[in-house]
């Protein structure tokens, strides 16, 4: 019990010293001093800081223009329209008819993506790997794709229709 005791004792007055090295330079976290404030440079025009002006690698691969080598999804299951702020998430689930589906997008059937009629027309499409797969349970050959679209993109559209290889999903305002 003495031995316990002492040791919590000598143990709590170590620990106390240990608030000078708070403030010390041995202490990492005060290496490099307080955070000041400082004037930045203005540009004589005025640009978005939130637009890059410079490209990277990736940039570069985005813009592009590769060629999709999608197929249509078997079936589509399930179209989904959910409001968000400044315009949709449209949500498409379809089924393929086999497993292993990847790079799956929502591609416009319409030119510029300007409604036709009032229809707005994707199709779902996948691209398949190269080696067989098996076919599988519906739950693993399940794909869901989403696209956002705004409200100056909806402002002539009255029905979204989802196609797929063996039917279509629309939905009307």
């Amino acid at each position: 019990m003495r031995k316990t005791f002492s040791a919590l004792l000598l143990s709590t007055l170590v620990l106390t010293g240990c608030a000078t090295v708070r403030d010390s330079r041995v202490n990492p976290f005060n290496w490099f001093g307080k955070a000041r404030s400082a004037p930045i440079a203005q540009s004589s025009a005025q640009a978005n800081p939130l637009i890059p002006q410079t490209s990277s690698i990736f940039s570069r691969k985005r813009n592009s223009n590769a060629v999709y080598n999608g197929r249509p999804v078997d079936q589509i299951t399930d179209l989904t329209i959910e409001r968000v702020p400044g315009g949709i998430l449209l949500r498409a689930t379809g089924l393929a008819a086999r497993q292993g589906l990847y790079d799956v997008q929502l591609v416009p059937q319409n030119k510029d993506e300007l409604p036709v009629d009032g229809v707005l027309t994707y199709r779902l499409e996948g691209v398949e790997p190269a080696s067989q797969t098996p076919i599988g349970a519906a739950a693993t050959r399940e794909v869901i794709v989403a696209r956002t679209l705004t409200d100056q993109q909806l402002a002539e559209v009255h029905t979204i229709r989802i196609e797929g290889q063996r039917n279509a999903l629309t939905s009307s305002r």
